[in-house]
Formats: structure tokens, sequence, C-alpha cells
């Protein structure tokens, strides 16, 4: 099983497409089974109707589309069969998870699962204690260019996600803050970071994913004991917030990097960036960069900072199985 984690707008999906391409992964969209499925203990006892919401909810999201799925009650009867066509019932939430993966891997022609769920970074130390053949890839990227992405986010509708409900777009519209963005990607960060040294996981810088992809890509396939081939740089180059998408073209751009520089952020968003994430862009060789910000900019930030967080925790109070277990792991754990 792979699993590819990091924070949001990081490369996650670019590296789901590329393992993708293998003639043996099969990857998946985002299920968010941690946290917003199940919530923590995974590997407790799981009941034969609990057993049956969780499997019709992953056929849901699977089917129809993290942000765009409807209700999973109408996938009861695909759960059953699934459920019904295993050799042994699944004792736990996490067994049914890995069940349900390896089942659709099968389907598809392919033996290994690939999960690119970012939000599964606050879930390392549950992955490797569940599923101890896993690896779990890192996707890091400079936080002023995550900045720029998740702002111009609620434009993904207009860039070819044609097929996003106006709610999602009015979510990722509230969702952005620059302190609320760069205290994430900091948490994320450092969650990533405690396991940087340990054997299942690897940590792929998204700036050199794009100006060194055919040896990035060797060495991912290395550290998932898979064999390289050059297909797998030939993904569309689609799901950018800030360039229309362009699915006949084919391959990973290099230009993607540093988009923060072209000034679609304010001073003010940078200087809030930078100052927040510092200690950690030090530690990954992110350069910073000396500004001034705009004070009447940087005071209408802080200013509308409580009144977005609260739209923000309005918002997505849906997708945390467990509120104050989920807001810990991402706000107060690291």
């Amino acid at each position: 099983m792979i699993f590819v984690v990091g924070n949001s707008r990081s490369g996650t999906t670019m590296m789901g497409r590329i393992l993708g391409k293998h003639s043996d992964v099969y990857t998946f969209g985002e299920l968010h089974f941690f946290g917003q499925l199940c919530a923590p203990p995974f590997s407790s006892e799981l009941r034969p109707a609990d057993a049956a919401k969780l499997a019709a909810e992953l056929c849901c999201v699977q089917q129809e589309g993290y942000r765009t799925h409807g209700n999973s009650r109408r996938f009861l009867k695909e759960a059953a069969v699934f459920l019904n066509g295993l050799t042994s019932q699944p004792e736990t939430p996490a067994q049914l998870f890995s069940a349900f993966l390896h089942n659709e891997a099968t389907k598809h022609g392919k033996t290994i699962p690939c999960d690119q769920t970012p939000r599964n970074v606050f879930y390392i130390k549950d992955i490797l204690e569940l599923y101890p053949e896993a690896r779990i890839i890192n996707m890091i990227r400079d936080p002023r260019d995550v900045l720029l992405s998740q702002k111009q986010k609620w434009k993904r509708r207009f860039l070819g996600g044609t097929d996003m409900p106006v709610k999602e777009t009015f979510r990722d519209w509230i969702n952005y803050h620059p302190i609320t963005i760069s205290h994430i990607w900091r948490t994320a960060v450092s969650a990533a970071d405690q396991f940087a040294k340990h054997e299942r996981v690897a940590s792929i810088y998204f700036e050199e994913l794009l100006g060194h992809s055919e040896s990035t890509v060797k060495h991912v396939c290395d550290f998932a004991n898979i064999s390289y081939t050059d297909t797998m740089l030939q993904v569309p180059q689609v799901g950018s917030s800030v360039a229309e998408d362009q699915p006949q073209q084919l391959g990973i751009n290099p230009h993607r990097a540093h988009s923060w520089q072209n000034g679609e952020l304010s001073s003010a968003e940078i200087y809030l960036n930078q100052t927040i994430t510092a200690v950690l862009m030090k530690q990954h060789n992110y350069s910073p960069v000396s500004i001034q910000p705009n004070i009447a900019r940087l005071a209408l930030h802080l200013l509308t900072f409580p009144v977005k967080l609260g739209g923000a925790f309005l918002c997505n109070l849906d997708r945390m199985k467990n509120i104050r277990q989920t807001l810990k792991r991402r706000f107060f754990a690291y």
C-alpha cells in the first residue's frame, strides 16, 4: 500500500497521478478515511451494521468524488456485495479500509493501492502502525506557493473543474486566510518531520519533482519497490489553481514552481506567511525575502481572521468525524 500525504496543494495529486501510471499501481481519489469517514481508534471493534455503512461511504466517495459525492446510502447494496465477497469479514475499520483498497485495485487489474489524501499527513503514526507494509510519500512545497494556490483554489470551477458545486467554491473561498493557511502548513510539515528518518516514510519536495522529474520519480519508485518507466512522467497538466486545465498536454510543467513571485500575493500575505512558517522554512531550505508589509492590508487580515476562521469552522463541520480530535491534530498537536 502507498499513501501520498502532505499539506493540501503541495503536489499530492500530481504524485498520485504519476504513481497511477505504473502498471501495478491503482491511485484512488481523496478518500479521507482517517478523521472524516472514521475517527480514532481505527482498530476498534467494527459491528456488521457499521461495516456496511462505512463500506457504502467509501464506495460513494470513490465513485463520485470527495467534493462532489451525494448520499452514501445509495451504495449500501454495492457495499453488501463487496463485504459478502471477502473471504473473512473485517473486524476493525482499519481492516475494512485495507480490504476496500485492495479490492478496488484488483477490480482495475492492479496490485498496489495508492491513497493520495493530503490530510493523512496528520495520521502517519496510525498508518505505520496499522499497515506494516505501507509506504508513505510526504510532499513538501514552498509555503508561499501553497498560500497562493489556496488563495486561488476557489477559481478551480472556472479553470476546468466545471463539476464543482457552488457550495464547494464558497467553502474554498471561506477557508482561505493567510494566517490559517500558513499555520496549517506549519503543523502539517511538523507532523511529517517527526517521521523524517523512518524507513517507510520518504519526503519529496515539489520543486525537485518539477525541476528534476526523472531522477525524483526514480527515487520514489526505488522507495516504493516498483520499477520506473518513462510513461510515469506523462501526466495531464490539470488541477492547477493558477492556470487553466490542459488535459491534452502531457508531462510535468517545471514552471509551476515559485509562482508566488509573480505578484499575486500581497506584501502583507507574504509577510504573515514567512513570519508564521519561518523556522520550518529555514529547516527545509526555503529562503525568505525581505519585505515590508502594507500596514492597511496587514490590519485588514488581522481584523478578518476571526470571522474567516469561524466561517471555515462552520463550513467544515461535516468533514470532521470527531471535532476535538481533528482540531487537535491539525492545529495543536505539533
